[in-house]
């Protein structure tokens, strides 16, 4: 049986490796689902240059749904099931890695939709993940950084096999996740074998001088 799911995306590296997985085991990937949070902060899901999504369901080929939130506590999980029970499918897939909180409510919200919550990384190796990711061919973009040991030189990077090197000596002597779990970093993919093409991006820097975000001021998909 095929499965027919919609993938819950933030662009950055884990949803977009949830995604791959679904993309792998032959499923119909029928949409791209971002919670845009318009009151500034969430305790379910990532804040910045989720706008990126829509791009990133170009080059995938499929509809993007953008489901808008205040962020309130217990009210966004809500939201996000009202724009799912409107859809046709068997379930969801998430880029969930260790966080209780967040995995407990979609299995909940699922069970109230009669369908299938999957979280493919879920407890993953951290320090495997991201070479996998890498290994692969993803492009992962820092897009902002809030933890001792990482500095301004990594806003906008783009991880390769040396700077994931680095980067895995950073979180030994800092004592950080080196798969960004713990609010660390957060990330866009750019390009990766679940996209027929790449994202090109500008944006700007902003940097306090302990921690950091990149703004975007233009994102364009370029087809292979």
């Amino acid at each position: 049986m095929v499965m027919r799911v919609a993938v819950l995306s933030s662009g950055g590296k884990d949803s977009s490796a949830a995604y791959w997985w679904a993309m792998c085991k032959g499923w119909d990937v029928a949409y791209l689902v971002t919670v845009t949070i318009t009151g500034g902060d969430s305790h379910m899901f990532q804040v910045p240059g989720v706008a990126a999504v829509q791009y990133q369901a170009q080059l995938s080929g499929i509809t993007w749904i953008n489901v808008e939130s205040e962020g309130i506590q217990e009210e966004e999980i809500d939201d996000l099931q009202s724009a799912l029970e409107k859809l046709d499918i068997d379930g969801i897939v998430s880029g969930a890695l260790r966080s209780d909180y967040q995995k407990s409510r979609l299995e909940r919200m699922c069970q109230k939709l009669d369908i299938i919550s999957w979280t493919p990384l879920w407890h993953q190796s951290s320090q495997q993940h991201m070479r996998d990711l890498v290994n692969n061919g993803f492009g992962i973009m820092l897009t902002g950084v809030s933890t001792e040991g990482m500095g301004e030189e990594w806003l906008g990077h783009t991880l390769s096999k040396e700077s994931l090197t680095k980067l895995e000596q950073l979180s030994k002597k800092y004592r950080f996740n080196v798969d960004g779990e713990g609010g660390e970093y957060e990330t866009l993919v750019l390009s990766g074998p679940h996209m027929d093409g790449k994202l090109e991006v500008e944006y700007q820097s902003n940097w306090d001088g302990v921690r950091g975000h990149i703004d975007f001021t233009q994102i364009k998909a370029v087809n292979n």
